[in-house]
């Protein structure tokens, strides 16, 4: 019996790793001899810059670069395969580096993101994969172009800095700088929403609040969000509002396709792909994955769904432990996932449950393996 274990993080409470290690123990003891695989697994968000350096065998690569503030940091991005690279955007730009009481989108920049990007190309890599969820920033991905080269120059031809107050003042656009690597670079975008760049939908009013925008700082962005969008249409004959995910990470999305290129793509299905986990399932009889929550929103871009379709094709039957159920979490069964099996094995309250993580998810793994036992001794 071979086994592939694929399971996200349970957010704050089990890592990957652990996770592999809990079902590795139970399997040996319920199925003593068996072969098992594990391999950590993220959906394009936090931790999968880890994931795929583990399962590829790449190395990490730290750079000085800009924070969401401008102020000077460390950032790191994994290198794999001679020619790839994958950047967390959350590694240089992220939400959590700002402190709570200066969190305001007008004030920060992807410049850091930008510096990152520029370093793996400059280094030789040609593949690279971002991940652009967590950001701190609504500035149109200004501040990551002005990094990789591109002036943004207000109406009297002077350069801005490229933080979200400058989506007003832009008024042309100088190329000639931007990094001539770039013509070189395949660059894929890792992005789960469909928003567009401005409109209520876009990435100022859906997004902007929980970096700190108050109402009359997000009718301040959104205002000159749709000037940015009007001079990239005049500047480079792309609309992006006609982009789905543009208004991603607060307008990144729309600057890295204009600008370098890049293809937006599934954060799961990039992954995915990038540790050849097709080639994984050859020979697999059962797949384990899972996330600390499932419901209806796991079938829409999240670990479980995304393991569960590669599953279903293969013809490789697949199951989820998760932490808990929520509304429409068997909408799941519809993605290639046959079972759910929650950790949870009595009343508790949330405090209990995050404690005891660890002896749950325990005593889940041994529940599911040996149900499967008897399963296999059915006539």
């Amino acid at each position: 019996m071979k086994l592939l274990f694929a399971s996200d993080s349970f957010k704050g409470t089990l890592s990957s790793q652990q996770i592999i290690r809990l079902l590795t123990d139970s399997a040996n003891r319920i199925f003593p001899g068996c072969e098992v695989m594990g391999v950590p697994i993220a959906d394009g968000g936090e931790g999968t810059v880890d994931a795929v350096i583990a399962v590829t065998k790449g190395q990490m690569v730290s750079v000085p670069v800009h924070g969401p503030l401008m102020e000077e940091t460390t950032a790191s991005y994994g290198v794999f395969g001679g020619d790839s690279a994958v950047i967390e955007m959350a590694a240089a730009s992220g939400l959590p580096m700002v402190p709570a009481d200066r969190r305001n989108p007008l004030n920060t920049t992807t410049y850091g993101t930008g510096e990152l990007i520029r370093h793996a190309l400059d280094s030789g890599y040609r593949k690279i994969s971002v991940a652009i969820g967590g950001s701190a920033t609504n500035d149109g991905g200004m501040g990551a172009m002005t990094a990789l080269g591109v002036r943004f120059l207000d109406k009297e031809g002077k350069p801005l800095k490229g933080v979200g107050s400058d989506l007003a003042k832009v008024a042309d656009i100088d190329l000639s700088g931007l990094d001539p690597a770039v013509a070189e670079a395949e660059i894929t975008v890792m992005c789960d929403v469909n928003n567009p760049l401005t409109g209520p939908d876009g990435a100022t009013y859906t997004f902007g609040k929980q970096k700190g925008g108050t109402p009359e700082i997000l009718d301040e962005l959104e205002a000159g969000m749709k000037n940015y969008a009007a001079l990239l249409l005049e500047k480079t004959g792309v609309d992006v509002d006609k982009i789905a995910g543009a208004g991603a990470a607060g307008g990144l999305g729309a600057a890295l396709c204009v600008f370098l290129k890049a293809n937006l793509k599934s954060g799961i299905e990039t992954v995915l792909d990038l540790i050849d986990f097709d080639t994984l399932l050859e020979g697999t009889d059962l797949v384990v994955t899972g996330e600390g929550r499932i419901d209806w929103q796991s079938a829409f871009g999240k670990v479980p769904s995304g393991i569960g379709m590669r599953c279903k094709k293969k013809g490789v039957p697949a199951v989820a432990i998760v932490g808990g159920m929520g509304d429409g979490a068997e909408k799941i069964y519809e993605f290639g996932v046959e079972s759910i099996i929650p950790t949870i094995n009595a009343a508790m309250d949330i405090e209990e449950a995050l404690e005891r993580a660890e002896e749950l998810y325990a005593g889940a793994a041994d529940r599911l393996f040996r149900m499967i036992r008897v399963g296999m001794s059915m006539k």
